[in-house]
């Protein structure tokens, strides 16, 4: 199998941009709203200082290793959730805990590339997203033409996730919104003898299912990658994996899927995910990602 690295930048929105970054924060807009939020990985100096940024909200977090804190507002309240868009598929951005907006921006060069893999497949394709939260991934699929399975611990964002896809006019699609834990479930699709031509996974470093199982990253992700080897059909698409605020280089994460992949032909891709800054063209990395093609 051959493997090679990549940078992959996001810089195809209109509805949001990261406008400055450094100092250990970042200014954003999502739609017509701008937010300042921390950034351990912001090691450089800003364009303009932190203290001159104008923003409509602002988390301030308890440490640089804690997502806790709390969001202040220093203007008029903003909305409890507003519409944003990409590529024709909508979505609710919001103020949410753990410093997050409803939707992972960088993640819109995995959607990209699933959904021109998707509809060049020239047949039926089912597409399994792990840990999906507000769904933009089964979006993007569905769209395409997959028969998407969606799961998420949270059943708040799988109510989100299904507020998406009416918004973005995708309620005829076939996704279905399932809130159950990653690992059982997956568990319980190889029993059941299911199979997928595409797996999406974006597994947490800590992370609780719906009856209290719990999830750490170092030990459980090789697990799981064994069983989504499994899970794929006799003739698969793909599968994308990201990672986020864990201590391990792309290459640890390339080769577990590698491995767990291991008799297939095809290619895998690793490397960083970033952000473009709008202004002097600085990127921001966000976090890890390999993904296997069949071509």
């Amino acid at each position: 199998m051959q493997s090679r690295f990549n940078l992959l930048v996001c810089d195809d929105w209109r509805d949001y941009e990261l406008l400055d970054s450094g100092g250990g924060r970042k200014l954003e807009r999502f739609g017509r709203l701008r937010f300042d939020r921390p950034d351990p990985q912001t090691l450089w100096t800003p364009q303009s200082p932190v203290e001159s940024w104008r923003a409509d909200a602002a988390f301030a977090s308890k440490d640089d290793e804690d997502e806790r804190g709390a969001w202040s507002f220093p203007g008029k309240p903003l909305p409890e959730q507003w519409p944003i868009a990409w590529e024709g598929l909508k979505l609710n951005a919001r103020c949410a805990a753990f410093r997050h907006m409803g939707v992972f921006p960088e993640h819109s060069v995995h959607w990209r590339w699933a959904m021109a893999k998707i509809r060049g497949a020239g047949r039926p394709v089912r597409a399994l997203n792990l840990f999906g939260y507000t769904g933009m991934m089964s979006l993007a699929a569905a769209q395409a033409g997959a028969e998407v399975v969606h799961l998420d611990a949270s059943p708040k964002s799988i109510g989100q996730g299904r507020e998406n896809q009416s918004l973005s006019g995708l309620d005829d699609k076939p996704i279905r919104w399932i809130c159950d834990d990653a690992m059982k479930f997956v568990e319980r699709e190889v029993r059941r003898g299911r199979q997928y031509e595409a797996i999406i996974l974006d597994p947490p470093k800590f992370g609780r299912g719906p009856k209290n199982e719990t999830w750490r990253f170092e030990a459980d992700f090789p697990a799981l990658l064994a069983a989504v080897r499994k899970l794929l059909s006799d003739q698969p698409l793909f599968v994308i994996t990201t990672v986020y605020a864990v201590r391990l280089s792309y290459l640890s994460v390339a080769q577990a899927l590698t491995t767990a992949l291991d008799g297939l032909p095809g290619e895998i891709e690793h490397g960083e995910m970033a952000i473009r800054e709008s202004g002097r063209g600085f990127v921001l990395p966000t976090g890890l990602y390999a993904r296997w093609s069949a071509d």
